[in-house]
């Protein structure tokens, strides 16, 4: 496994790096959880790999909040998420990343690294299109411009990133303080640990004091091309009381999520079966 590396330690160095190498074949690592069985498993020859693990900037690397929401660099670790206070209002997102492989892969897998694999079956990526949240991307010049997450995703592997930009964060609207808050990601595999999702539903939904649903937003993984952000589904709890739903109310809920998914049959489940699995966890959170 023979490339090219570079270490950029300051986000100018970076931008001139990314400008340096555009007539190149080039890769970023950070945590290499993914990149490295990657190249394992496929040579990609006259590869340069702009190496992020050395990058200084508290914009790529840092966890912040501010009137907009919290903001999580692209650089910082799952291990980072869940030692954040701020972000435990998020059990969406801590439960997605708790289900992230093992304690020792999350200490050096990248948040930015499991949005831009853009697997279908992303656990963290799907929390975070659950929670709306919208990605920062930066270019070679120093232009930002911010894509909605749900739209990061334009396929199987592939993203809206040009080849002169990066992710620099991502950062999830604030939330108005609510009484209660009814969140989580539910993963469905053939084992308990080390696994790729059969199927993934993220969830956050917030009340009133009087159990009215005052904001909601579901997302389904494993189950088309990209992970999906499930709008009727989360537009059908608002004004709802969420201690007066009815049985109706949580299957009409699931069929609504249902319509967004276009799962496959494999060797490892039926599109039937993703479906129903799918139906049923979905129905079973309230």
């Amino acid at each position: 496994m023979d490339f090219y590396t570079v270490s950029p330690h300051t986000t100018a160095e970076l931008l001139e790096t990314i400008k340096q190498n555009q007539e190149n074949h080039f890769r970023f690592g950070a945590g290499y959880t993914d990149l490295i069985p990657e190249l394992q498993m496929q040579k990609q020859d006259d590869l340069t790999v702009i190496n992020l693990a050395k990058l200084k900037d508290k914009d790529f690397t840092s966890i912040s909040d501010s009137k907009e929401g919290s903001r999580i660099g692209a650089l910082a670790t799952m291990t980072d998420v869940l030692s954040n206070e701020s972000l435990q209002g998020f059990p969406a997102l801590i439960e997605a990343v708790e289900s992230l492989a093992s304690v020792q892969i999350r200490s050096v897998a990248t948040v930015g690294g499991n949005i831009c694999t853009a697997s279908p079956a992303g656990d963290v990526s799907c929390a975070l299109v659950a929670l709306d949240a919208a990605c920062e991307i930066l270019d070679m010049g120093g232009k930002i411009r911010t894509v909605p997450i749900a739209e990061f995703f334009t396929g199987v592997k592939t993203t809206v990133l040009k080849k002169d930009e990066i992710l620099r964060n991502v950062l999830i609207p604030g939330f108005t303080p609510s009484e209660r808050t009814v969140s989580g990601f539910i993963k469905i595999g053939n084992r308990n640990s080390m696994e790729i999702a059969l199927a993934s539903f993220a969830y956050h939904i917030t009340a009133d004091k009087d159990g009215v649903i005052t904001s909601a937003g579901a997302a389904v993984g494993s189950m088309a091309e990209t992970i999906r952000y499930t709008a009727s589904a989360s537009e059908f709890l608002l004004g709802k009381n969420v201690d007066q739903l009815t049985k109706a109310d949580s299957e009409k809920f699931a069929d609504l999520v249902l319509e967004y998914t276009n799962p496959i049959t494999d060797f490892r489940a039926s599109a039937w079966y993703r479906r129903k699995v799918l139906w049923n966890i979905s129905k079973s959170i309230f």
